[in-house]
C-alpha cells in the first residue's frame, strides 16, 4: 500500500497545535485589553476624560451674573478686574468654556503686569483635565521651544503655570516641557510660572532630578521666583520630605526675603502631610521659631500632618497659638488650621470655633470664618450658617470677605428649596457687587464667593473627603494652598484642585456609557440648578398724573357749588320710583353679592393649587450621565427590570453596569455633542440663557402678482 497518498493533509496533532495556538493568542489579546483599561483607571487617563465629557455637556454657568459684576466693576479697580477673572475660571472650572473672555478681550486686554499672569494662568482652571490638547490650547502664549519668544513675560509666565493647572497631578505628558523651560528662563516671572506649574505637574512624586532644578531656582535668591519655589518643593515632596525639610528650613532661616521664608514654611508643611506623629519634631521646631512666618508654617503642619484626624492634642496645640502669639498672622493660621484637622467631624467645627468667631481680633475671626467653610464645605450645615452669617456683615473689610468666601463653600451645591438662607446669601451677594460704596476687599469676596457658589458649570462640590471617607489628599494641599490667597492672589486657582464632580457615571465592560435611566424620588426642584438670571427689562415711560393746585380744585368746586344752588335737578315721579326700586334691590342683594365673591374666590383658589401639585411630580427619571448632588443620593432608586443593574449599588460617582441583555445592540451616549446641552447653546456656553440669536423667523410670503 502506497503511504504517500494524502501526505499534504495536516495531522490531527498538527491541526490541535493551530487551534490552541489560535486560542492562546486570542487569551493574550483579552489580557492585553484588560491590563490597557486598568492602567487607563489607575493612571486617571479614563476618570478624567469622563468627567470632561460630563462637566462639558451638563454647563449650566450663568454668563449673564458674569456680565453684570464686570459692568458694576470700576476700570480703576485693579482688585475687582482680576476677582471677576478669577470668578470666571472658576465658575467654568473643568468645563472647557471660555466664551466669557473670548467675548471680552478688550475689556480683559486691560489686565496689566500680575492681572495679566492670572488672566493667562485662568485657562488652565478652565480646561482642568484637557490633557491630550492643554499644550496645543495654551500654544499662543506659552515661550518658544522653552525660551522667551518676546512676548509678556507676565502670560509666559501664567501659561506655564495654567500647563500646571491643567495637569495637575497627571502630569507625565508635560513634565519635560516644563522642566526645559524653567531651566532656559531668566526672567523672574516665568521661573514663577514654571515654579508652580512643575509643583502642580508632578504632585508628590518626590523626584530628585525635579527637586534639584526647582533649587537652583530658590539658591538664586529671587523673592518672586524662590517663593514659587518654596511652594513647589512643598507640592513635589508631598508627605516624602523627611531629608528635604531640615535643608528647606535652613534655607529659610538664612535668607532675607520674607517671600521666600514664607513660601518655604509652606512647602515645609506640605512635605509633612499626613505624617502624624512623626511630624511632632519638626513641628515643635516651627512652632517654637522666633521668627513669626515660620510659626505660621508650623501652624499649617500642625494641620496637615493631622488633617482629617480630629485629634485632641493637634487641636488643643492649635486653639492654645489661636490665643497666646503675639502675631497675627499665626493667630489667624492657627484657628483656620482646625478646618482641616476637623474636616472629617464637621459638625463640631462650628461649636469648636464658636468663641473665636466673637473675638476681639479681626484676625481671629476671619480665621473662625475660613476654618468652617474648610471642614463645612459642601455640607450646607444649618450650625455652619448661623455662625457664618453675623460675620458676612462684620465691621470690618477682610472679616466680611472671608465670611462671604467660607459661606459660598459651605452652600455650593445647596439648593434655595434645602437650605432657605441660599436665596438670601445670591441677593446679598448681588447687593455687595453692585453698591459702589463697598469697601474693595469685602466686594472681591462677594464676586469670588460668586463663582465658588457656580463652580464648574453648577456641577461640582468641594470635598476633602471621598464617599468612602479616604483623603482626598490633591483636595487637601490644593485647598491649604488656596488659603495663601491672602498674601498672592493667584493662589486662588489652587481651590479647583478640591472640586469634585456631583455626577452619576454609568459604565459598561467596555468603560463607555451606555443610554440607561434611574430613579430620583425628590421634587425635581429640591436638587435642581438655580434659575437662570432674567436679563434686565428696559424700563417703560408711566405717565404720571398731572399736578393739580390747592386753589384750583377749590375754585373749582366753588364754582360747582354756585352753580347747582342756581340751577336745582327736576326729576320725575317716574325716576324717582326707579330710584326707590334700585334702592331696594340693592339692599337686598347685598348678601347674595359677598356670597359670591366668596364662591368665585374659592374656584379661584381650588384650580391653582391643584395645578400646583401636577407641577410637581413626587420624583423624575434621570439619564446616564446625570447631575446627583451628595444630599440627593438617598433618594436615588434604579428600576426593577432594567436591563442595566449596577454590579455595587453605589448612588453616585463611577458605577460600573452589568448588562443582562447581552446579545442585544447597545445604544451608547454620545460623547461628541452631550444629549443634555442646552438647545442653542455653543459649546455649552450660554446654557440657562435663552437663545434670542438661535429663534427660528417665519418664512418669507409666496411670490405672487399684484393687480389694483
Amino acid at each position: 500500500m502506497d503511504t504517500t497518498e494524502g501526505s499534504d493533509q495536516p495531522t490531527a496533532s498538527q491541526s490541535t497545535e493551530h487551534h490552541s495556538s489560535s486560542t492562546d493568542h486570542e487569551d493574550s489579546q483579552k489580557y492585553a485589553d484588560k491590563l490597557s483599561k486598568l492602567k487607563k483607571i489607575l493612571t486617571g487617563e479614563t476618570p478624567i476624560h469622563l468627567t470632561l465629557q460630563f462637566l462639558y455637556g451638563h454647563n449650566r454657568s450663568d454668563i449673564l451674573i458674569l456680565k453684570t459684576i464686570k459692568q458694576s466693576v470700576e476700570l480703576r479697580n485693579s482688585v475687582c478686574h482680576s476677582a471677576t477673572i478669577y470668578a470666571n475660571a472658576l465658575m467654568h472650572a473643568g468645563t472647557t468654556v471660555d466664551t466669557f473672555l473670548r467675548e471680552n478681550l478688550d475689556w480683559l486686554s486691560r489686565a496689566t503686569n500680575w492681572a495679566k499672569f492670572s488672566a493667562t494662568a485662568g485657562l488652565g482652571v478652565i480646561h482642568r483635565g484637557h490633557l491630550q490638547q492643554g499644550r496645543s490650547l495654551m500654544a499662543p502664549y506659552l515661550p518658544q521651544n522653552g525660551a522667551a519668544s518676546g512676548g509678556s513675560p507676565f502670560s509666559e509666565g501664567g501659561a506655564l503655570y495654567a500647563l500646571g493647572l491643567i495637569h495637575a497631578n497627571h502630569g507625565e505628558g508635560i513634565k519635560h516641557f516644563l522642566i526645559e523651560s524653567l531651566r532656559s528662563a531668566n526672567n523672574e516671572v516665568i521661573q514663577h510660572g514654571a515654579c508652580l506649574g512643575l509643583g502642580l505637574a508632578a504632585l508628590g512624586t518626590a523626584d530628585e532630578d525635579i527637586y534639584d532644578e526647582i533649587k537652583s531656582v530658590l539658591y538664586s535668591d529671587n523673592a518672586v521666583a524662590g517663593e514659587a519655589a518654596g511652594i513647589s518643593m512643598g507640592l513635589l515632596m508631598v508627605g516624602a520630605g523627611k531629608d528635604k525639610d531640615e535643608e528647606m528650613l535652613a534655607y529659610a532661616h538664612g535668607t532675607s526675603h520674607e517671600k521666600i521664608t514664607r513660601g518655604l514654611a509652606l512647602g515645609i508643611a506640605l512635605t509633612v502631610y499626613g505624617r502624624e506623629e512623626d511630624a511632632d519634631t519638626l513641628i515643635e521646631q516651627l512652632t517654637r521659631d522666633q521668627n513669626p512666618l515660620l510659626r505660621y508654617g508650623g501652624m499649617y503642619a500642625l494641620a496637615l500632618a493631622y488633617r482629617g484626624t480630629a485629634n485632641n492634642k493637634a487641636i488643643r496645640h492649635l486653639l492654645h497659638f489661636a490665643v497666646s502669639d503675639v502675631s497675627d498672622d499665626v493667630r489667624r493660621t492657627a484657628v483656620l488650621a482646625l478646618g482641616f484637622v476637623l474636616y472629617s467631624e464637621p459638625e463640631q467645627t462650628p461649636r469648636i470655633v464658636s468663641l473665636l468667631s466673637e473675638s476681639y481680633n479681626p484676625h481671629v475671626r476671619y480665621g473662625a470664618a475660613l476654618a468652617v467653610g474648610i471642614s463645612c464645605a459642601g455640607t450646607g450645615l444649618h450650625e455652619a450658617i448661623s455662625l457664618l452669617e453675623p460675620l458676612t456683615s462684620d465691621v470690618v473689610d477682610f472679616v466680611r470677605q472671608g465670611a462671604l468666601i467660607a459661606m459660598a463653600m459651605v452652600l455650593i451645591q445647596t439648593t434655595e428649596a434645602q437650605e432657605s438662607y441660599v436665596g438670601t446669601f445670591r441677593r446679598q451677594l448681588e447687593k455687595i457687587i453692585l453698591d459702589k460704596h463697598e469697601d474693595t476687599m469685602s466686594k472681591m469676596g462677594a464676586i469670588l464667593a460668586t463663582g465658588i457658589i457656580d463652580a464648574g458649570g453648577r456641577n461640582v462640590t468641594i470635598a476633602l473627603q471621598s464617599r468612602t471617607k479616604h483623603d482626598r489628599i490633591t483636595a487637601v494641599i490644593g485647598m491649604a494652598v488656596f488659603s495663601q490667597y491672602w498674601y498672592w492672589y493667584p493662589l486662588i486657582y489652587f481651590l479647583s484642585l478640591s472640586f469634585t464632580p456631583t455626577a452619576f457615571i454609568g459604565l459598561n465592560h467596555d468603560l463607555n456609557m451606555p443610554k440607561f435611566t434611574f430613579l430620583s424620588n425628590a421634587k425635581p426642584s429640591l436638587f435642581g440648578y438655580p434659575p437662570a438670571t432674567a436679563p434686565p427689562v428696559a424700563a417703560s415711560a408711566i405717565k404720571l398724573p398731572t399736578a393739580v393746585l390747592s386753589t384750583s380744585a377749590r375754585a373749582k368746586a366753588r364754582a360747582k357749588k354756585e352753580y347747582d344752588s342756581k340751577h336745582p335737578p327736576e326729576k320725575s315721579m317716574l325716576e324717582e320710583a326707579s330710584q326707590s326700586q334700585a334702592n331696594g334691590s340693592l339692599k337686598t342683594s347685598k348678601p347674595s353679592k359677598e356670597e359670591g365673591k366668596e364662591t368665585d374666590a374659592m374656584q379661584v383658589d381650588f384650580p391653582a393649587e391643584k395645578k400646583s401639585e401636577v407641577e410637581q411630580p413626587s420624583g423624575e427619571e434621570l439619564h446616564n450621565p446625570a447631575r446627583v448632588v451628595p444630599a440627593q443620593e438617598k433618594y436615588i432608586k434604579f428600576r426593577e427590570g432594567s436591563r442595566y443593574v449596577p454590579i455595587k449599588a453605589a448612588p453616585s460617582g463611577f458605577v460600573m453596569l452589568k448588562d443582562l441583555e447581552p446579545s442585544e445592540p447597545e445604544v451608547l451616549v454620545s460623547s461628541d455633542a452631550p444629549a443634555s446641552l442646552a438647545p442653542g447653546s455653543s459649546s455649552g456656553t450660554n446654557a440657562g440663557q435663552p437663545n434670542i440669536a438661535g429663534e427660528e423667523e417665519p418664512q418669507p410670503p409666496q411670490p405672487f402678482e399684484y393687480s389694483a
